[in-house]
């Protein structure tokens, strides 16, 4: 039965999206507009639709009208400029966002771990708790300030400073203990991405590299199933991290285009509730944005308000995509292009680890502190601060201000900084860098599939700069295989002994030259 490519118009150009906006999947609202030049019947790009693609991008009021694609319609392969054309103008949601000005960089996270700073790490902002402690630091400065005047001004307030000792135990062993517990979720959760991490390299490769592949054109439907499910993999990836923010819609840059050919829940709510879509897309305006950044909890919104507000089904879009995997899995092993039972069961291993992965890290999103713990050692900490400048009145007099400030500032500073990581996987500047994972996952998928399967080993290890006993030996593989074996393995063997001679002769001359340099530098301060 032979397939008929039918004739129609496809995109050619697409605007790219802007780096702070976001796509709608199919549901026909988006909160940016889209311009599409489309191609005639004969492949050709129409001067209408160039011109009205310029005069929207020149500030028009009229919109360019986006014709509806047709799949009955389709252009024969040959029409297409390049197979590459629709991603020239595609912006690769996974890079990271440069901007001319950067301060939103630096009061918002995760933290950029590539960049370098070279201010000494006491003085450095970004990252800091001091922004979130600002209001309290004020409040408790203003307290100090009217017990220490009512103190000199109507009556004695100071007493016996027994307190610090009794008291400053026990909030020195809360706050330890609040520090260690959410440092202890944050170091789980960074195992949890690097499991993932291994899963998806682990199975790319056992897709790309183990899988077989067939000839001619079923040759290439092979490779494009394989491209597939290491898109999967990536897709595995970004939909946990917006599974833990709470994000639970399609409508996102890195994530529309990956399972847009899914049937998943997830999409079904993103097309037909359009309208919670966009506010899923809106970020908080300024002023809730300042107030969240210096930490005032009224301006804090509920992380679960979308979840709750849904008046569909979401699902649970990471377990859906392992569905899909195991599923090609199978078909794989079906098939016989995976005849290798290690294989089979690497396979396997991994698509269970890649569930751990999800369980696990649900389990530290949904499992905090227990509220009492939280709520008492909020308490005793602040009681303790309230209670300082009455102990320090007595000794320190009109000190005791700044001296209460800068107390609140190290016990608040603790207290604040164990808050922060408990949930490593939100946005604020000390969480874990979830981007920079899928954008490192999506780059080794790309390293896997970049390079065809190998049918013989030959290219590479019959190469003439392939250098066997190197460093012992600079002889290339052809001179090696002029010699007989027995030269061969006596030479592996004098390997280790001309090694270890080596390290002790690069040893003693080292030791060498710092004596020189030493009597070198003696001379010269002598001479001066």
């Amino acid at each position: 039965m032979s397939i008929q490519q039918p004739q129609s118009r496809i995109p050619t150009a697409v605007e790219p999206p802007g780096p702070n906006h976001n796509r709608l999947g199919s549901s026909g609202t988006s909160p940016t507009t889209t311009t599409t030049t489309m191609a005639d019947d004969s492949g050709h790009v129409g001067s209408d639709d160039l011109d009205a693609e310029q005069h929207h991008l020149n500030g028009g009021a009229e919109k360019p009208r986006l014709p509806r694609l047709s799949i009955e319609n389709l252009p024969e392969l040959e029409q297409v400029p390049t197979l590459m054309s629709p991603r020239v103008n595609t912006m690769n949601p996974f890079r990271p966002v440069r901007r001319s000005v950067e301060i939103d960089d630096y009061f918002t996270g995760p933290r950029d771990t590539q960049k370098h700073s070279k201010w000494p790490i006491f003085m450095q902002m970004h990252g800091s708790i001091l922004p979130k402690m600002i209001l309290p630091l004020f409040g408790v400065g203003a307290w100090t300030t009217m017990l220490t005047v009512i103190n000199f001004k109507v009556t004695n307030l100071g007493i016996h400073n027994i307190l610090l000792t009794v008291l400053g135990f026990v909030v020195g062993l809360s706050l330890s203990f609040r520090s260690s517990t959410a440092y202890e979720r944050y170091s789980e959760g960074r195992k949890y991405w690097s499991s993932l991490l291994l899963a998806c390299q682990t199975l790319g490769r056992v897709y790309w590299v183990h899988a077989k592949e067939r000839e001619g054109e079923l040759g290439k439907k092979d490779v494009l199933a394989k491209l597939t499910a290491l898109n999967l993999l990536v897709a595995f990836a970004v939909s946990l991290k917006h599974r833990l923010r709470f994000e639970p819609y399609t409508c996102y840059d890195d994530i529309s285009h990956l399972v847009a050919h899914l049937d998943t829940f997830a999409k079904r709510a993103t097309e037909e509730e359009p309208d919670k879509t966009l506010k899923a897309l809106q970020g908080p305006g300024f002023f809730k944005s300042v107030g969240e950044y210096i930490g005032v909890s009224f301006a804090a919104s509920n992380p679960r308000k979308m979840i709750k507000k849904a008046s569909r089904p979401l699902g649970n879009l990471p377990l859906e995509i392992l569905s899909y995997l195991a599923t090609y899995t199978d078909e794989l092993i079906a098939d016989g292009k995976l005849p290798v039972p290690m294989q089979q069961t690497l396979a396997y291993n991994n698509m269970s680890i890649l569930n751990d992965v999800l369980v696990g890290t649900d389990r530290v999103l949904s499992t905090p502190l227990p509220i009492a713990y939280a709520i008492a050692i909020a308490q005793i900490t602040w009681v303790y601060i309230l209670l300082l400048p009455f102990q320090l009145l007595p000794t320190l007099n009109w000190i005791t201000i700044p001296a209460t400030i800068a107390a609140a500032y190290i016990i608040l500073g603790l207290l604040f900084i164990g808050r922060e990581i408990e949930n490593p996987f939100g946005r604020d500047v000390n969480d874990l860098p979830l981007e920079s994972y899928c954008a490192q996952i999506a780059a080794d998928m790309d390293i896997i599939a970049s390079r065809k399967k190998m049918t013989t080993n030959a290219d590479w290890i019959e190469n003439i700069e392939n250098k066997p006993l190197w460093p012992l030996s600079n002889s290339g593989w052809h001179v090696w295989m002029n010699r007989g074996e027995e030269s061969i393995r006596q030479a592996v063997s004098q390997k280790l002994e001309s090694n270890f001679e080596t390290r002790k002769e690069l040893d003693k001359l080292q030791a060498e030259r710092s004596v020189l340099e030493r009597v070198r530098s003696k001379v010269t301060a002598c001479n001066v």
